[in-house]
């Protein structure tokens, strides 16, 4: 699975729309668009943040594993 895939359903299982996971990333939802549909590479510092919020590991969120439990 590609990362992009797992940011938009890691978003939908939160029940979240673009603009609002935008807001959390201090970003543009054009451009949080692009990261869902793998347009634009979303920084590490964004992925991480993303992981943090969505509370699963950076593996998980990148489509490594389909294991969501963090390591730190």
């Amino acid at each position: 699975m590609y990362y992009y895939q797992r940011l938009r359903d890691c978003r939908e299982d939160k029940d979240l729309n673009q603009q609002q996971v935008a807001e959390i990333l201090e970003t543009f939802q054009t451009h949080y668009s692009k990261y869902e549909r793998g347009d634009r590479e979303l920084p590490m510092h964004l992925f991480i943040k993303l992981a943090k919020y969505y509370n699963v590991s950076l593996d998980y969120l990148a489509g490594l594993t389909n294991d969501k439990r963090k390591f730190w």
